[in-house]
């Protein structure tokens, strides 16, 4: 019986030792460096990171490379434009478009710096002088590639579309530019003579009901612009045509 005694608390003991170095031990014994975890992963994946690493730099690079060559470009781009804008103005279109030997004209700053805010605003001059020459289809070329979230210049090239379609007798095309300038940031000044020429373009297009929609509108959303009395006058011309 005491020998039994013994050899239990000889393994108390033993317990109690063992849970006292456990208590004791630095917790580094439990759980694996975090440098050696991290070394052992990169090992692990050394070629993968080390692929993965030189993509992320190469992307950050050209991003920024791409970024500084567009940036020279825009200052480029409206050096070379002044001299182009200040012919449109003065209504001397042939050297607007093409140059004066010294200055390059606005199709070449449009197809050289296309990327530039300068060459696509080039592009929006350059369909607007095609349209006063009557070379329509030109003119739609580069006006369909010219974009901008300006509130007047974007509806007005959407309008100048719709010119351009209209003269070509597509009048389905027509409607649906003077729609998106109609509906492109609307205002009290411009929006009613876009909506004019959207009835007039469904009228050419045998859509009476769409017209007299939108004359009605003019008469309700703008009942004191300077073309509300126009909207009246030819609504009541369509409302009298129905008639007979």
């Amino acid at each position: 019986m005491a020998s039994q005694k013994e050899n239990t608390k000889t393994k108390k003991e033993q317990v109690a030792i063992s849970n006292e170095n456990v208590a004791t031990a630095p917790i580094s014994s439990f759980i694996e460096d975090p440098l050696d975890q991290a070394e052992s992963f990169y090992n692990k994946y050394k070629k993968q990171l080390n692929l993965g690493g030189s993509i992320l730099v190469g992307v950050i690079a050209a991003f920024l490379g791409w970024k500084y060559y567009i940036g020279s470009q825009e200052s480029e781009a409206q050096s070379q434009m002044f001299q182009a804008v200040y012919y449109f103005e003065a209504d001397s279109l042939s050297k607007a478009l093409n140059g004066d030997g010294n200055y390059p004209g606005l199709i070449e700053i449009a197809d050289d710096y296309g990327l530039t805010n300068a060459g696509n605003l080039a592009k929006f001059y350059v369909g607007t002088v095609f349209l006063k020459q009557g070379k329509y289809e030109d003119a739609i070329s580069y006006l369909k590639d010219f974009s901008s979230n300006d509130l007047l210049v974007q509806a007005r090239a959407y309008s100048l579309l719709g010119d351009a379609h209209l003269e070509l007798a597509h009048y389905a095309e027509a409607v649906n530019y003077y729609h998106k300038a109609s509906n492109f940031k609307p205002n009290k000044e411009f929006t009613p003579i876009y909506m004019m020429k959207l009835a007039l373009a469904q009228e050419k297009n045998k859509d009476i009901e769409g017209a007299l929609s939108t004359y009605n509108l003019v008469l309700e959303k703008y009942p004191n612009s300077a073309i509300a009395t126009d909207a009246k006058k030819y609504k009541g011309y369509l409302d009298s045509s129905i008639e007979k």
